[in-house]
């Protein structure tokens, strides 16, 4: 039976880390609120320009507006395909080196074709899989699991 390590010593140790964890992270909150406090202020003393940075009511303002008219189901959407395609390119990148590991002709084979494909700005591939698999969720999917895979 192993005895716990409950010396007075630890429990102080243990408060420090904690009263240490708390401050930073109070710290950090405190942070984000004077800047966008600040942000809110000078855009309406005009010391910023709001048409270029914006600030934050109006932008609270338009997430607002927008929720009313779909963004959420949008946002919803947009979520589904990314994870769908990254995790699909995790997947797909991982049988690919296990294949390529357990078998050192197909890795010699394909290594010139993987270091051009590596090279080529996923980007790039866009209008070429609008093209192969057309508009929609399905050219969002195959992009998204193009960029996390090895093609």
């Amino acid at each position: 039976m192993q005895k716990k390590n409950n010396s007075k010593e630890r429990k102080i140790y243990l408060r420090k880390k904690t009263i240490t964890k708390v401050s930073i992270l109070i710290t950090q909150i405190a942070l984000v609120v004077l800047f966008i406090a600040l942000w809110e202020i000078l855009a309406n003393k005009g010391i910023i320009d709001s048409f270029i940075t914006s600030q934050p009511s109006r932008m609270l303002k338009t997430f607002m507006s927008l929720s009313q008219n779909g963004l959420l189901e949008h946002l919803g959407i947009t979520c589904y395909e990314t994870i769908v395609g990254f995790l699909s390119g995790a997947i797909l990148g991982v049988i690919i080196a296990i294949i390529l590991w357990w078998s050192r002709f197909l890795s010699k084979v394909s290594e010139p074709f993987l270091v051009v494909l590596n090279s080529l700005p996923k980007i790039a591939l866009g209008p070429v899989i609008i093209i192969w698999v057309g508009a929609g969720t399905s050219a969002i999917i195959v992009m998204a699991l193009a960029i996390a895979s090895v093609i």
